[in-house]
C-alpha cells in the first residue's frame, strides 16, 4: 500500500470517528458546547408565528424558530409555576420532586442540570425568576445569580437573610428610584410602569450580555427566565397593539357547560364578575384590552432576547451554543373566558419549545407530534455529551431529531395540591394567585395521544374527554356522552400504567356516571 492510499484511509477513519463522537465534535477542535436556556413565564404556544399567530410582533423569536427544531405540540408537566419549573430544572415529575404546588422549595439534594452534568469547566448562571425556594440566592450548581423577584421572602428557608433584596431591586435603587414597598423593595405593579429601559427584561438583557462577554472563552450554562408575559399584564408596550384588532380566541364564548369541572366554572365566574387588577372582564372590550397588553409583553421580551442573541453572534459563540426557548406554562387569556393557568385546557398546558442545535444546521425542522417537558433534561444531557438513558422518567429526543423514533409518544400532565401543608398567613400575593375557589383540592391526571385524544381523570370533580383533531378548542366534553367508553377504558389503563411506572400513588378513576 502506497503512502498516499494509507494516509487517505487514515483520514477517512479519523473523520468517521469524530463524526460518530457527537454533534459538537469536529475535526478542527473538540470544544464543549454551551447552553443558553431562555424562558418566559405564562406564555402560550400560539404567541409565535410558527404556531399560527399573525398579530404579535416577535421577529427575534420568529427568526430563532426559523433556525431551530420546533416542537409542534409541547406540554408542561403541571400548569402552574413551581411544579413545572421543577421538571424543567431536574427532569423529574412534580410528584417525585415534591414540588406539587407553588412555593414548595426544591429539596437541596435534588440536583438541577448543572449538578447532574457535574462539569467543573462550565461556568454557570441563573438570571431572573426562580420560584423554587430561596428566590434570590445562588444554589443548585449555579455560580452566578441575578435575581428579579422580591415577593417570596416569606418562603426563605431558615437562616436566610430576609433583609437581602434582589439584584433588580439594587439596580433600580442605583437608578435613583425609591422603593414603594414597606420592606424596602419594589412591587411588580411599580416595576411594570417604568420606562422600558428600566424594566426587568432590559435588566436581564444587560446582565446576560455581561455574562457572555466575561465567559466567552469558557464553556457555560446560562438560564435566563423572564417574568413576562405573566400577570399583572401591564407594561411599557401596552399601546403597541390596538385592542380592536387583536384576535379573540375561537373558544372565547364557550359557555363551559355543567359537565365541565366545577372548579373551572367557578374560576370563570370569578374572573368575569371580579375582573383582574383593574381590568373589567364583564365586557368583550375589557378582554381585548387585556389581550393587547399581553401581546405587548411578548414583544417586550422579544426585544431583549434579540439583543442577547445578537451578542451571542458578535462574540462568535453562536456556532457552539445550544439555544432553548420555552415557557413554564401557558395562559388561558380569554379562552373559555378564563385567565391564567391551573386548568387542563390546551392554552394552559401547551407552550412554545424551540431548540437551536448549531451543528445540526440552521434551518427550521418542525417535529410533528406531542412532546413533554419531562424530556428536556435527558435531551440536553444527550446533546451536551452526557447521555443518561434510564436515569430519568423522560427520554432523550435526540433520536427523533435525527429522524429516528423514541419509545414514548403519549404525553402526561398532572395537577396536584397539598392539602396537608400548612399555609403561611398572607403568603401568596394576588400577583401569583389572583383567584382562588373552594373546590381546589382536586387531583387530575391527563394523557394526550399522538392522534389527539385527551383524557383528564379527576379524583373529586368532573372528568374530561376531548378529540383535539375535531375539537381543538375543547368546547365539547365527550366523557359523559356514552359513545366513547372503549377509548375512556383504554386511556384510563394507560394513565394507571404510567402512574405505576413513575411511582405516582394518586388514585384517579373514570367515573362516567358522576353527576354535575
Amino acid at each position: 500500500m502506497d503512502k498516499v492510499t494509507s494516509s487517505r484511509r487514515n483520514f477517512i477513519k479519523t473523520t468517521a470517528a469524530l463524526a460518530a463522537a457527537g454533534p459538537f465534535i469536529n475535526a478542527r477542535k473538540a470544544r464543549k458546547p454551551n447552553l443558553l436556556f431562555l424562558w418566559t413565564d405564562e406564555q402560550r404556544a400560539d404567541t409565535l408565528a410558527v404556531h399560527g399567530n399573525p398579530i404579535i410582533q416577535a421577529p427575534n423569536l420568529n427568526n430563532l424558530a426559523s433556525e431551530s427544531f420546533v416542537f409542534e405540540n409541547a406540554y408542561v408537566s403541571q400548569p402552574v409555576c413551581t411544579p413545572s419549573r421543577s421538571t424543567v430544572m431536574t427532569g423529574l415529575w412534580p410528584h417525585t420532586s415534591g414540588c406539587v404546588e407553588n412555593n414548595i422549595p426544591l429539596p437541596r439534594n435534588t440536583p438541577c442540570l448543572p449538578e447532574i452534568l457535574n462539569d467543573a469547566e462550565h461556568r454557570t448562571g441563573y438570571f431572573g425568576k426562580w420560584h423554587l425556594g430561596d428566590e434570590i440566592f445562588a444554589q443548585h450548581g449555579f455560580e452566578e445569580r441575578e435575581s428579579t423577584e422580591d415577593g417570596y421572602k416569606t418562603y426563605f428557608s431558615e437562616g436566610r437573610d430576609k433583609k437581602q433584596t434582589s439584584s433588580y431591586c439594587q439596580f433600580l435603587k442605583e437608578l435613583g428610584y425609591k422603593p414603594n414597598s414597606a420592606d424596602g423593595t419594589f412591587s411588580r405593579g411599580f416595576c411594570v410602569r417604568l420606562p422600558i429601559d428600566h424594566c426587568k427584561p432590559k435588566f436581564l438583557e444587560i446582565k446576560t450580555c455581561s455574562f457572555l462577554e466575561r465567559h466567552r472563552n469558557e464553556p457555560f450554562i446560562l438560564y435566563v427566565n423572564y417574568l413576562e408575559p405573566h400577570m399583572p399584564f401591564f407594561g411599557p408596550l401596552n399601546d403597541k397593539y390596538d385592542p380592536d384588532k387583536v384576535i379573540l380566541p375561537a373558544n372565547f364564548d364557550d359557555p363551559l357547560e355543567e359537565d365541565e369541572p366545577l372548579r373551572y366554572r367557578r374560576l370563570r365566574e370569578q374572573y368575569i364578575n371580579k375582573g383582574f387588577d383593574g381590568h373589567d372582564l364583564t365586557t368583550e372590550s375589557g378582554w381585548r384590552r387585556l389581550i393587547a397588553n399581553y401581546c405587548g409583553l411578548v414583544t417586550q421580551v422579544d426585544l431583549s432576547i434579540g439583543a442577547i442573541l445578537t451578542k451571542l453572534g458578535q462574540l462568535g459563540l453562536a456556532d457552539n451554543t445550544i439555544v432553548v426557548f420555552t415557557s413554564d406554562h401557558g395562559d388561558m387569556m380569554g379562552s373559555h373566558k378564563l385567565l391564567a393557568k391551573s386548568v387542563m385546557y390546551e392554552e394552559a398546558v401547551k407552550v412554545p419549545w424551540l431548540m437551536r442545535v448549531p451543528q445540526s444546521g440552521r434551518k427550521q425542522r418542525i417535529l410533528r407530534g406531542r412532546f413533554s417537558h419531562i424530556d428536556l433534561v435527558p435531551t440536553l444531557l444527550d446533546l451536551m455529551g452526557k447521555p443518561m438513558p434510564g436515569a430519568f422518567p423522560g427520554q432523550s429526543l435526540v433520536p427523533l431529531m435525527k429522524g429516528e423514533s423514541v419509545r414514548e409518544d403519549h404525553v402526561y400532565v398532572e395537577w396536584n395540591h397539598a392539602p396537608r401543608r400548612v399555609k403561611k398567613k398572607n403568603a401568596k400575593s394576588k400577583d401569583e394567585m389572583p383567584v382562588s375557589v373552594d373546590s381546589s383540592n382536586d387531583y387530575v391526571r391527563t394523557v394526550i395521544t399522538p392522534d389527539g385524544w385527551k383524557l383528564c381523570l379527576n379524583d373529586t370533580d368532573k372528568c374530561q374527554l376531548f378529540n383535539l383533531r375535531d375539537d381543538p378548542g375543547e368546547t365539547t366534553n365527550l366523557f359523559y356522552s356514552g359513545r366513547h367508553k372503549d377509548i375512556i377504558r383504554t386511556l384510563t389503563d394507560r394513565i394507571h400504567a404510567w402512574q405505576k411506572r413513575v411511582g405516582d400513588t394518586i388514585s384517579v378513576a373514570a367515573n362516567v356516571n358522576r353527576k354535575p
